[in-house]
């Protein structure tokens, strides 16, 4: 296969036709194939059914003379909390155990230091003239979503192969207007980019100029190796209490792409002292979260050894899928330069970067052809990617046969744009 920038106008109107002709005959299919976001699929599901029927007596819903059935304990149930202190590598004291999203926990902060401050907060936010946020690109479009509904100004910070360009965070951080930065420091979303070492400890001992600067630290694939043995990352909270930093930092993790993502469970785990200043103002809106669930929670997963031998087997559904897309990468793309991309080993993205200016046609051309994906411009804040070049791929929901199919069409649609940005 030659390389397309390589061919001759008449070369690659010849390809063009080609490709054309096998597109127009995956549309004439009428495919409905979804690749837009990270979910679990139908297997993985199946591996976690017994949650269902797990709480069999009364003494299986009290836990420390607490009972998960009644009112109160609006920071969790105490197994709960040992539960997620063990996978994060904290301490019980500092984890706060909500509902099935850990997206809901984040809202509820940054609400909270809106509406009410933060612990070392001047005045609530909304009371400020303006307030900036650090967003590492390609990212999250949920945290930019939260930051947006804010009316924060989201600064785009490129991230780089051992984390966010920590020269650009350091000078920004100057500001006192800056008050927090979203992270997705294991198998980021999308990138896959693992921080290293020295990136975190840089964020660690950052020395913002706003007291109450937001370190947000959104552990989600904490445990969700799916091509490698699991990979220890070491606990943030202790780090930034090494630095004098212990009330900087909020980490949050869940169990939805452990258990169920509809009925899972989160987790915020922070300083001491920012829990007794947050709990009164949690437990004003909720007097607890499902602790029941909680209770299925510990019972099924019992420990981190038990969660990471059931993370073994969520990779053994999920490598599969994930190979049949690097292969169709590998085979249908590399060759021709029009494209680089990320060989993931954790998390539940494939980070792909088209030629500039051909990430919207190419996802329109899925669409027609019955292909959906995560929108263009999706992983930069307001939805604007300024080179037009991101796509985020999600493998996990489809079956390897239909994600074959959608690979295919998506590969196809990826050369026609290619080929017309080139010129016919």
């Amino acid at each position: 296969m030659r390389k397309y920038a390589e061919m001759t106008r008449e070369e690659r109107q010849t390809e063009y036709a080609a490709v054309k002709a096998a597109y127009e005959s995956q549309r004439a299919k009428g495919l409905k194939l979804n690749m837009a976001r990270g979910k679990p699929g139908k297997e993985q599901l199946k591996l976690v059914m017994e949650m269902g029927t797990i709480l069999q007596t009364e003494e299986d819903y009290i836990d420390d003379g607490l009972d998960s059935r009644n009112y109160g304990t609006v920071d969790g149930m105490p197994a709960a909390r040992r539960l997620f202190a063990d996978i994060l590598g904290c301490r019980p004291e500092q984890c706060f155990v909500g509902g099935n999203a850990s997206l809901q926990l984040m809202f509820d902060t940054i609400s909270k230091a809106y509406v009410n401050g933060l612990l070392h907060s001047e005045k609530p936010w909304s009371k400020l003239e303006k307030v900036k946020w650090i967003c590492p690109v390609p990212g999250y479009d949920r945290h930019f979503k939260v930051t947006e509904n804010f009316g924060f100004e989201m600064i785009s910070v490129p991230m780089t192969a051992t984390g966010p360009d920590m020269d650009m965070v350091e000078e920004l951080i100057r500001d006192p207007a800056v008050k927090g930065m979203w992270n997705v420091p294991k198998y980021s979303n999308p990138t896959g980019i693992v921080y290293s070492d020295e990136t975190i400890q840089r964020l660690a001992s950052m020395k913002p100029a706003a007291p109450d600067f937001m370190l947000i630290w959104d552990n989600a694939y904490c445990i969700h190796e799916f091509a490698c043995e699991f990979q220890p990352f070491g606990d943030i909270l202790s780090l930034c209490e090494k630095y004098g930093n212990a009330d900087m930092i909020y980490e949050y993790a869940s169990t939805s792409k452990i258990t169920f993502p509809g009925a899972g469970v989160s987790v915020m785990a922070t300083s001491e002292a920012n829990l007794a200043y947050l709990n009164p103002l949690i437990n004003i809106r909720i007097i607890s979260y499902d602790k029941i669930n909680q209770m299925r929670h510990v019972k099924f997963l019992r420990d981190k050894e038990n969660t990471l031998a059931l993370m073994k087997r969520h990779a053994a559904i999920l490598n599969p899928k994930f190979q049949a897309v690097l292969n169709a990468l590998d085979r249908e793309i590399a060759p021709l330069e029009i494209a680089s991309y990320n060989r993931p080993v954790g998390g539940y993205f494939v980070s792909l970067d088209a030629m500039p200016g051909t990430a919207r046609r190419t996802l329109q051309l899925c669409r027609e052809a019955g292909v959906t994906m995560t929108g263009a411009g999706a992983t930069f804040p307001y939805g604007k990617d300024p080179q037009d070049s991101n796509i985020r791929i999600a493998p996990s929901l489809p079956p390897v046969e239909e994600l074959e199919q959608a690979i295919a069409v998506f590969c196809n649609c990826l050369k026609l744009s290619a080929l017309e940005k080139l010129g016919l």
